[in-house]
């Protein structure tokens, strides 16, 4: 099982992502397919994002049963801590 979820991704790519995967929510994907797909597909987003960031979930066996990965440019950035992975928030910009 993966999810993956974009935001601000140009229209194609969200297209492109329908066609394999049930689009839950706007913006939400979920699937369930091999590693090899599965990369694949994420290569596809990462290579298309352009401006926008995207997440991906997907069942590990790890001790939170789970891993994810992102691209793009977000506030919300993966550090692993003491094995475990969580999210770190970026500061806010100011103008």
């Amino acid at each position: 099982m993966m999810v993956i979820v974009v935001e601000n991704v140009p229209p194609r790519l969200r297209g492109r992502l329908a066609a394999w995967l049930l689009e839950l929510r706007a913006g939400v994907y979920v699937g369930d397919y091999s590693l090899r797909t599965r990369e694949r597909i994420w290569e596809q987003v990462c290579g298309s994002i352009e401006n926008g960031d995207a997440i991906i979930a997907w069942k590990a066996p790890t001790d939170q049963g789970f891993d994810f990965a992102t691209c793009g440019e977000n506030r919300r950035e993966p550090v692993d801590f003491d094995g475990l992975k969580l999210v770190c928030f970026k500061p806010l910009q100011t103008s």
